[in-house]
């Protein structure tokens, strides 16, 4: 038998250390921050992206652009079997405050990673971006993302603060029809028009861009963009900000 005394220790030991687990166990905070752990876990802390150099920044993308993205991976416009089931059991209006959260996020940028890139391909991306090739009808990606291609509100996102593989993997999902939108769907025709080195290219340059003073997505491009494309509606009375 067990003596009383080496009983006594033994309890005291246990609820000393009953004591410590409980004071150390976190507490459940209600906010969405807390619900949004989830995201965080392959969108990096708060959004700011993955450290893989797939997973994208989502922190301060226009709630609408963020809200339509939720929508395509939920109704198969977009395929990751992962997403699909985070956002699958969720109601519209859920799926947009979940946007709203990251898109009013200010953090700033992380700074990108060197390339080996040779000038010409960067200078072959460049063009690209700004300018586009007329003559083969692509406009250039300022022409709809902004001129400081940091997004503009509320349902086209930036380019800046994007990792190469992200954008070369997404091209080459609207290229080859994994990844669409809403009709019309202007990504995927643009895509479609860009051969392969050239999808390297513009993903190369922008994944080297660094945002200027200001990395907020612009309230309104100077001009109607020459494309029309598609985005979902909101919830009933519901507005992205």
């Amino acid at each position: 038998m067990i003596p009383l005394i080496v009983k006594r220790i033994l309890f005291a030991v246990l609820l000393a250390a009953g004591t410590s687990l409980a004071a150390a166990a976190p507490v459940f905070e209600d906010s969405m921050a807390q619900r949004t752990l989830a995201c965080s876990a392959c969108h990096g802390k708060e959004g700011r992206a993955g450290p893989d150099g797939y997973y994208p920044r989502i922190a301060g993308k226009p709630a609408g652009y963020l809200y339509n993205q939720l929508l395509n991976f939920r109704d198969g416009r977009r395929h990751y079997g992962l997403m699909t089931r985070l956002v699958d059991p969720l109601s519209q209006a859920y799926l947009l405050e979940i946007a709203q959260y990251f898109a009013a996020l200010d953090l700033p940028y992380v700074q990108p990673h060197a390339t080996a890139a040779s000038p010409a391909l960067l200078q072959q991306g460049q063009s690209l971006t700004l300018q586009g090739d007329p003559q083969r009808g692509i406009p250039a990606c300022a022409l709809c993302h902004g001129p400081a291609l940091t997004g503009v509100q509320p349902n086209t996102p930036g380019l800046i603060g994007l990792p190469r593989d992200y954008i070369a993997s997404q091209l080459g999902a609207w290229r080859t029809g994994q990844r669409r939108a809403h009709a019309p769907d202007c990504m995927a025709d643009v895509a479609r028009r860009l051969a392969p080195d050239e999808i390297t290219a513009v993903a190369t340059w922008l994944s080297q861009q660094v945002p200027g003073a200001n990395s907020h997505p612009a309230a309104s491009l100077p001009k109607p963009p020459e494309i029309a494309c598609g985005s979902a509606s909101l919830p009933a009375g519901r507005q992205a900000p």
